[in-house]
């Protein structure tokens, strides 16, 4: 398999990711390749301290750039693409490489898993909703990881230059064309602050409209219907109170970013690195 891994500037949390990711690799199991892209630390250095890792370096800080230039260098399929600031252990690896052997299944991600026994209640409020929703729990997004044949690379290669790249990805396929891999799991670290968080929905919603303005662009939406369900159950309804303020205040501020055409500014979360 190969692992593609754009990184930048990762330095102090890509060192995190390869040690899980190669702790109980064979040797040649795993081809590695990191792209470094407009980095101004050392992710380049710390990524080269692994044996076996290829680097590549480019100065321009794109990270739709840094997986087509990862999937170029790649050698070999299945290929996992895997963002630089979860955790993934070398038999979740596995696991998605064994799920992309099924029938029919062109493309896979874990279960993802949210530590946040240490975040503050807004965050953890907005997560206890988030992650029940019907779209978030099928498809391969928010997971920072995806797994694809060849097939299913030449669907990804189609794709249009955006900035919610995982979940155009995730989209490229039909719901039975893709599967989550219930043996395999990644750690997702959530923002540290309420700020960050509200910083990371900003982003994604301005990359949803993006989506929706690209030529065959849909998205997955989360319904009326949705909530309404987990109203049900007194226990989610002061969540539902805080993921809905959250929403309301990222899609506020994304309305900025949507009517100037900006669709190239990354808000990154830092907290959570």
């Amino acid at each position: 398999m190969t692992v593609v891994v754009p990184a930048h500037n990762e330095a102090t949390v890509i060192g995190r990711l390869l040690s899980g990711l190669l702790r109980d690799a064979e040797p040649g199991e795993m081809d590695v390749v990191v792209v470094a892209n407009g980095c101004t630390d050392g992710t380049a250095d710390v990524a080269r301290g692994f044996p076996g890792v290829r680097v590549l370096e480019t100065p321009v800080p794109s990270k739709r750039e840094a997986l087509r230039k990862g999937a170029a260098a790649a050698c070999v399929f299945p290929i996992l693409y895997v963002d630089a600031d979860v955790e993934l252990g070398t038999t979740d690896a596995r696991a998605m490489c064994a799920t992309l052997r099924a029938d029919g299944v062109l493309a896979t991600a874990p279960e993802r898993a949210l530590p946040l026994a240490d975040r503050p209640w807004p965050v953890r409020s907005y997560y206890a909703v988030w992650s029940r929703l019907p779209e978030v729990r099928a498809g391969l997004f928010g997971r920072g990881v995806i797994a694809v044949g060849e097939e299913g690379q030449a669907r990804l290669d189609a794709l249009p230059s955006v900035m919610a790249d995982d979940l155009a990805a995730s989209l490229a396929f039909q719901p039975h064309e893709r599967a989550v891999t219930g043996t395999a799991r990644v750690v997702v670290h959530p923002p540290r602050t309420l700020g960050d968080l509200i910083r990371r929905r900003v982003r994604a919603v301005t990359g949803v409209a993006e989506l929706d303005g690209s030529p065959g662009g849909r998205t997955a939406r989360t319904g009326v219907r949705d909530l309404v369900g987990m109203a049900r159950s007194p226990r989610l309804v002061p969540h539902l109170a805080v993921f809905l303020a959250v929403t309301l205040l990222a899609r506020t501020r994304a309305r900025r970013a949507v009517r100037r055409g900006d669709f190239t500014t990354w808000l990154r979360d830092d907290s959570s690195r």
